[in-house]
């Protein structure tokens, strides 16, 4: 299979083109700033921001498959934007579409989101997220567009970094205990991933992890799976902090794990103390 995956040099697109290229796959991967690891795939530059360069970037590649992985917190143009030009590129060239999104499309209001919940985003990363699943599906209605939640694993993620640095009092700071997620393994979303790609998987679907946990407590299973000093965390509440945003969100996956051979497994099994760190 030929893959490109945009936003390649990121976390999660770190781990696609390894598993890409341990499966022998034909890997393309892009970036902006700086390429990945050498030798796992074909590194190309990439503004997603720019329409005639994804278009280019595409065009020269010729993917079966393409993953959009791309995106910034605080980017309109690179979350909304870019994904509206990946997906005309792969409609125009032909090959299939996976568009990365994200829990930030709901608000937060309802105990939980099915993969048939409507979007209701209240943050303008969740807005962006959420224009970004619109426009691949009516550019392309057999898209698959998999929304995730906080992505961790092999100690690299930023909430891991975040957790460390607060155990090791080089930050201050505390951790949320009514900010509620369903964190995911980086290795377990991108088999994932791989296998809605390899599969021709369509619509929408959701690989989140299957325990649904604040971010205090994630910070606790952190710190004990990496040995650090857990009592240097301190709890917090978003709510009185008014650090906008929703609050709880918890997807449901059963839908999507029914139709995947990938376990999502859930943050207490995979963050245990014995766990070997994948």
């Amino acid at each position: 299979m030929k893959v490109l995956i945009v936003g390649g040099s990121g976390f999660l697109g770190g781990e696609l083109v390894r598993l890409c290229a341990a499966a022998g796959h034909e890997v393309g991967a892009t970036y902006l700033t700086r390429p990945g690891e050498p030798g796992a795939a074909r590194w190309l530059r990439l503004d997603v921001r720019g329409r005639e360069e994804v278009a280019a970037v595409l065009g020269a590649f010729g993917p079966e498959v393409t993953i959009n992985a791309a995106y910034r917190q605080a980017g309109w143009a690179a979350t909304a934007d870019g994904a509206a030009h990946v997906a005309l590129a792969v409609a125009r060239l032909g090959g299939r579409l996976v568009q990365v999104s994200s829990d930030a499309v709901f608000s937060g209001a309802a105990a939980g989101y099915g993969e048939t919940c409507a979007p209701d985003p209240v943050s303008p990363y969740g807005a962006a997220k959420a224009a970004a699943e619109t426009v691949a599906r009516a550019v392309l209605p057999d898209a698959a567009v998999v929304r995730t939640s906080l992505i961790v694993g092999h100690g690299r993620s930023a909430h891991e970094e975040l957790v460390r640095s607060l155990a090791s009092g080089d930050r201050a700071g505390v951790l949320f205990t009514d900010d509620v997620r369903c964190p995911v393994h980086v290795s377990d979303l991108a088999a994932a991933l791989l296998e809605v790609a390899a599969r021709g998987l369509p619509g929408v679907l959701h690989a989140a992890g299957a325990d649904a946990v604040s971010r205090y407590e994630l910070g606790l299973l952190i710190a004990r799976h990496h040995g650090l000093d857990e009592t240097r965390l301190r709890p917090g509440s978003r709510a009185a902090a008014r650090v906008p945003g929703p609050l709880e969100v918890r997807l449901d996956c059963s839908a999507t794990q029914r139709r995947l051979h990938t376990r999502l497994r859930g943050a207490r099994e995979f963050l245990r103390p014995s766990a070997t760190g994948r």
